[in-house]
């Protein structure tokens, strides 16, 4: 598998062994956007064309197309893990925020 980005939108992309066919999905939208290709330029091409025309189908119905993550969530916690959290990242000079996404980041490497 491999990653393709076009336009702030990311795709995995396989090779179908059987079908001699390249196939990719994007996967940083809830809305399902797929293409494939026999080569590498015309999976590069058909992504393209896949989210031009993605955005295109939106634009004409009126409604506001899935973009990528925006990099906001939510996360629920208990309350005592909550004042714990506030407590350390205030012992540590940082945001609340801070000190969450820079425990992901290192969880995540």
């Amino acid at each position: 598998m491999t990653m393709m980005h076009y336009n702030g939108y990311e795709a995995l992309v396989e090779f179908d062994e059987d079908a001699e066919l390249f196939h990719g999905e994007v996967i940083n939208t809830r809305d399902v956007i797929t293409f494939q290709g026999n080569s590498a330029s015309e999976l590069k091409k058909a992504f393209a064309e896949s989210v031009d025309d993605y955005l295109a189908f939106c634009a004409e119905r009126g409604v506001e197309p899935d973009k990528p993550y925006s990099g906001q969530f939510v996360v629920r916690a208990e309350p005592a893990l909550h004042r714990a959290l506030v407590t350390a990242a205030k012992r540590a000079g940082v945001s609340l925020n801070k000190l969450v996404t820079t425990t992901l980041a290192r969880e995540h490497s």
